[in-house]
């Protein structure tokens, strides 16, 4: 695996080169000392004058060590023949290049960079009482070694950080389609139940308006009693219709089963009762809601008690429903912790987050947030204009 090479920073740069110039210095004093005294070799000509040169040439020359890694890095090894304070930025290519763990490549230039070092050894006269050649290519291999070894940890660990990094934006891009097929799959529930009721209404403003059509001998209060209802029943039709647009519906074939409302919350409570959760629920006199509008708490208070038995298990949950036509309703689901140390069973953690769609859709608001005094609170505002308000 080659990891992408990011663009070091210029302090990270810095110190790479101030690192490769200071071991190009010291390996040029100790070759300086080393020197035979009152020598007139012209050697000693070019390890004073040629020698650091190159070295500051190659030192320029390995800013491009990594866009041009393989080329940069034999250049200034073999030119490193000829230059002793030039081994630092050797070491220092050579160390970039095994950042990228190609095993042919880091050993060749390795090599290159042993035998280099050892022509180097020899270049220029030495005193009396020289390093034995065993000793010296011993300390140019351990050397050399240790850099490979460095350099290829780094590479290992760019790796790492690099595949930590495309994992969690690997997760985090599946957790946004996650959500995003919640909220799709909870548009598309609504449009098959919008679907059905619409349908049911339609379906009797035909069936009064054919009584009508073929009934020319009813009496007038039954014709205006037919006339009323065609007129409710579109009117109806109209604001559930216009609740839907927008929304696709996702499978045209079969139909839904009939969809709950307010009258089936005593049901929905007594069987988180039989399930074990204590719920109290007092039924207020709320009116007769829109259809959309009572499902829509009906769904409300399912979440509510469907995680209250997942999360709190043992709690007093308390199930309110508030308000009336004009002023909106209320519903609040509210538990009073757990009370049963029992881990709670594995939640794909979408279930508020399409309850939030749906509450959005009605153009309502959710909220749910843990209670200050132990427990959860789930509430949700719901208009429910009255009659008249909002038609054209």
């Amino acid at each position: 695996m080659i990891v992408s090479q990011v663009k070091l920073k210029p302090w990270q740069q810095g110190w790479r080169l101030a690192v490769a110039a200071l071991l190009g210095v010291v390996a040029w004093v100790a070759v300086a000392s080393h020197l035979p005294a009152g020598s007139d070799d012209p050697r000693v000509g070019w390890l004073i004058f040629g020698d650091p040169i190159v070295g500051l040439g190659c030192l320029v020359a390995s800013l491009w060590r990594r866009k041009y890694p393989l080329s940069i890095a034999t250049g200034v090894i073999i030119v490193s023949a000829v230059s002793t304070s030039a081994g630092g930025a050797a070491l220092l290519v050579l160390g970039s290049l095994a950042t990228r763990r190609r095993l042919f490549e880091t050993t060749f230039i390795g090599l290159a960079c042993v035998a280099t070092a050892a022509v180097t050894e020899g270049l220029y006269p030495r005193g009396s009482d020289p390093d034995p050649w065993w000793w010296s290519i011993s300390f140019i291999v351990l050397v050399t070694g240790i850099v490979v070894a460095v350099g290829a940890a780094i590479g290992a660990r760019r790796e790492e950080l690099q595949s930590l990094r495309e994992r969690a934006e690997s997760a985090e891009r599946e957790q946004v389609a996650r959500a995003a097929e919640a909220r799709i799959v909870e548009r598309h529930r609504i449009a098959r139940e919008m679907h059905d009721v619409l349908a049911h209404r339609v379906s009797l403003v035909a069936m009064q308006a054919g009584v009508l059509g073929h009934r020319a001998d009813l009496p007038p209060d039954q014709v205006s009693l037919l006339a009323r209802g065609i007129a409710d029943g579109a009117h109806q039709a109209l604001e559930e219709l216009r609740e839907v647009l927008g929304v696709l519906r996702a499978s045209p074939g079969g139909l839904e089963p009939p969809q709950p409302s307010l009258a089936n919350l005593p049901a929905l409570v007594a069987d988180a009762r039989a399930l074990g959760v204590q719920v109290t629920y007092t039924p207020e006199a709320v009116g007769n809601p829109p259809d959309l509008l009572a499902r829509t708490v009906y769904r409300i208070v399912q979440e509510g008690l469907t995680n209250a038995g997942k999360h709190a298990p043992g709690a007093d949950v308390c199930v309110t429903v508030e308000g009336g036509e004009g002023e909106g309703l209320r519903v609040t689901v509210r538990d009073s912790g757990a009370t049963e140390n029992v881990a709670p069973p594995p939640s794909a953690g979408f279930g508020l987050l399409g309850l939030a769609e749906r509450v959005e859709l009605a153009g309502g608001d959710l909220d749910h947030h843990a209670d200050p005094d132990g427990g959860f609170v789930l509430t949700a505002w719901l208009p429910w204009p009255a009659r008249g308000e909002g038609s054209e």
